[in-house]
């Protein structure tokens, strides 16, 4: 068996590897790091299950990432396992009238928002068998003192707006081992967690951050009033960042505190969110960020305005994405049926059985002048900025001075 920690390690890689394949739409490299990866999601698991099966200690547990599943968990994993050992798997899970529980969806959401920076920071909710999504589209204050007369009531409901959330589906593969069925409910609820969260964050975020809109989310940097061809938003155009001096970089983040046009005013911005390469993190935003203390270390991440960095192997160098995280919106549900389905599409892994579970939802950012898409290619190092005070109306009394003069 492997050290856990080298497992681990090696999970990274294969999810840095599936990333960039999804990044450049690489299906067989995609199709590879994923079978590797479930393959180490079920070794480790089945090492684990080897090491806790005589304890019944359920805090022991739940410390090692194995849940306490409610009822209806339990019920729907030991319906899967049971139709999976059966002769007839795929019109067995036909025949199951039980969807994914609510609960599933929302501890894979958790795990999502612990392990991935960006999805912990947008407003990312579960809308399980939600078929639309009321959003505050404007941002304007729907409230009013005045008597509610129709205009007023136009006017309001002109501001909200209306998502479907089954227009993107994102389809998860789950590859199961015989293995792994006959572990039970609990482990196989580890390992689906696992496969769900960590598969399908990859392809979130890369739509949360460039989708083109068309049968997927609409990315951060697409321009919401743009012309869309065939479903497909424009990129905003590029605001050159050259520097990370105050009046540069509030030169910057000054737009976000205005809103849409269309509704006109202002908007407080406590914090923003620069999503950078990780490449450009160290190249570019450590080096522009990072100061020389009086004591001799140094501290980095230090910004002229309060700035959440979060790297990501989405954005290509030299390209960045500021803006207010929470004005970011995305939904994801397993939809009104939220049944598993065998797939003799794919097969990822040998002495396996492939499983698909679609999951529908929908993101945009809740207004266009949320994010800004930016150039960061030119951006320079931290420098120390000497004045000199030193004139003929206001001397400084030098050492040589004092010595030339007696004074």
């Amino acid at each position: 068996m492997k050290n856990k920690d080298l497992l681990k390690q090696e999970n990274m890689k294969l999810m840095q590897r599936l990333s960039e394949a999804l990044k450049e739409d690489n299906e067989e490299a995609m199709a590879e790091a994923f079978s590797q990866f479930a393959s180490g999601v079920q070794e480790r698991i089945m090492e684990e299950y080897g090491d806790l099966q005589q304890n019944r200690d359920s805090a022991i547990l739940a410390a090692r990432g194995v849940r306490q599943l409610t009822s209806e968990e339990k019920e729907f994993y030991q319906a899967w396992i049971d139709a999976a050992k059966s002769a007839n798997p795929k019109q067995a899970l036909v025949d199951i009238n039980k969807a994914m529980p609510e609960t599933i969806i929302d501890t894979v959401i958790e795990d999502m928002r612990e392990s991935h920076p960006l999805l912990e920071n947008i407003d990312f909710i579960n809308c399980q068998g939600v078929i639309k999504m009321i959003v505050n589209a404007d941002n304007i204050d729907l409230a009013t003192w005045s008597a509610l007369n129709s205009k007023i009531a136009t006017e309001l409901a002109g501001k909200i707006d209306t998502l479907d959330m089954t227009m993107a589906k994102l389809s998860a593969f789950i590859p199961v081992s015989k293995d792994m069925l006959a572990l039970g409910p609990v482990w196989l609820d580890n390992y689906v967690r696992i496969i769900l969260s960590e598969a399908s964050a990859a392809g979130l975020e890369k739509a949360i951050l460039k989708g083109t809109g068309k049968d997927q989310p609409i990315g951060m940097c697409k321009n919401l009033d743009g012309a869309v061809t065939q479903g497909v938003y424009p990129d905003k155009t590029k605001v050159k960042l050259t520097s990370l001096d105050p009046e540069a970089y509030c030169a910057v983040v000054a737009p976000l505190a205005k809103k849409p046009e269309a509704v006109g005013g202002y908007r407080t911005v406590p914090e923003v969110m620069l999503v950078v390469n990780p490449v450009d993190y160290i190249k570019r935003i450590v080096p522009a960020s990072t100061v020389r203390a009086s004591d001799g270390t140094y501290k980095n991440n230090i910004f002229p305005y309060p700035t959440k960095t979060v790297q990501s192997a989405v954005l290509d160098e030299g390209e960045a994405i500021m803006g207010l995280a929470k004005k970011y919106f995305m939904g994801i549900g397993a939809g009104s049926s939220g049944k598993v389905e065998y797939s003799d599409e794919y097969q990822f892994l040998e002495d396996n059985r492939v499983y698909t579970t679609k999951m529908y939802g929908m993101g945009r950012p809740k207004d266009n002048n949320a994010f800004q898409y930016l150039d960061i290619s030119k951006l320079k190092p931290q420098s120390l900025k000497v004045e000199v005070t030193n004139t003929e109306d206001n001397p400084v009394n030098t050492k040589e001075k004092a010595a030339a003069t007696g004074v």
